[in-house]
């Protein structure tokens, strides 16, 4: 059987199961369009607050902006009220194609909130959250979790019980514990196991950053699909590479000039949705991590913090363009 493969979520039906993760400062539509283009079959929206989104703060309804272009689309909120959870789910559910609840961010900023992997430590709650927001919404419903709170948790086995009989659609293991962060090396073999345990979907993440990297995590663990986050960053062609090394073919190199074309449509892309003020902010992180791998990278990033407008970022861009540095 193939590893590349359609993947279907109750009813959201994806042509393949390369999936573009949820990403706190990064994944805003502009950078969802670019990872579709490279072969992304289903991207995420960034965290969404719901005590944000019951409160209407505009810069939270802000993180929902869409398109056409940008489907099928991922809602994932956080929060630790079952009602409040579900009263956003209820507000965002016609905007998405599939709803996920994170319980997987080990960032302080959430984790104090009692949101994110903060839940792993209270599965009564998860039961609870997941069987209110399954009682408002029809659309497909996931979780995100990591393995526990501390190294040797194995609440990621009781989670995945728990979130198939309450009803989850699919389930996204990434297998470190909150307390490692992103240190170590993610134990794929809890995705394996997790497969075993459930009969619905699973999706595995966690140190995915080479189209070889997601080919052995399908063949190892069995999962179902994938969801890469910090291996997409500067480097949208994963999917594609992915898909054409799934395939049977040989992964097409990436040149600096191509790196240059796509992050110059980025930058045009954020310009026309953001403003250049607010694009030129946004893009120079993107834009040093565009730049990895070019020769002379380090320079060039110097000059990436140093322009003062988005003017000066297109003229670095097609300077990289033409010259290939």
């Amino acid at each position: 059987m193939s590893l590349l493969r359609s993947l279907s979520i109750a009813n959201l039906a994806l042509n393949h199961n390369l999936l573009l993760a949820p990403l706190a400062g990064v994944t805003n539509h502009v950078f969802r369009l670019i990872c579709r283009e490279q072969g992304a079959c289903l991207a995420f929206t960034e965290m969404v607050s719901v005590n944000g989104m019951v409160r209407e703060g505009v810069k939270t309804l802000a993180l929902l902006a869409s398109s056409a272009a940008d489907r099928p689309l991922g809602v994932q909120l956080f929060g630790d009220d079952p009602a409040l959870l579900a009263q956003a789910a209820g507000m965002v559910a016609d905007q998405a194609d599939l709803l996920d609840i994170n319980m997987g961010c080990p960032v302080r900023k959430v984790v104090g909130t009692g949101a994110g992997s903060a839940l792993l430590k209270d599965t009564a709650r998860i039961a609870a959250i997941i069987r209110a927001v399954r009682r408002t919404v029809t659309i497909s419903l996931t979780i995100k979790i990591r393995s526990g709170w501390q190294c040797g948790d194995d609440t990621w086995l009781e989670v995945g019980r728990i979130a198939e009989a309450e009803g989850c659609d699919a389930i996204t293991l990434h297998p470190r514990s909150r307390s490692q962060m992103f240190s170590g090396q993610a134990d794929w073999s809890q995705i394996a196991r997790l497969k075993e345990l459930v009969r619905i979907p699973v999706i595995g993440s966690g140190d995915l950053f080479t189209p070889q990297d997601c080919q052995r995590m399908l063949a190892e663990t069995g999962c179902d699909g994938l969801m890469v986050a910090r291996g997409a960053l500067g480097n949208p062609w994963i999917f594609r590479q992915t898909r054409e090394l799934l395939e049977g073919k040989e992964p097409s190199p990436v040149s600096a000039p191509e790196r240059a074309v796509t992050a110059q449509r980025h930058l045009e892309l954020c310009i026309s949705e953001l403003g250049e003020a607010v694009a030129g902010r946004e893009m120079k992180k993107h834009l040093g991590w565009y730049l990895h791998g070019i020769a002379g990278a380090a320079t060039l990033r110097r000059q990436v913090h140093g322009a003062r407008n988005c003017k000066e970022l297109q003229t670095l861009l097609e300077q990289i363009r033409e010259t290939g540095a």
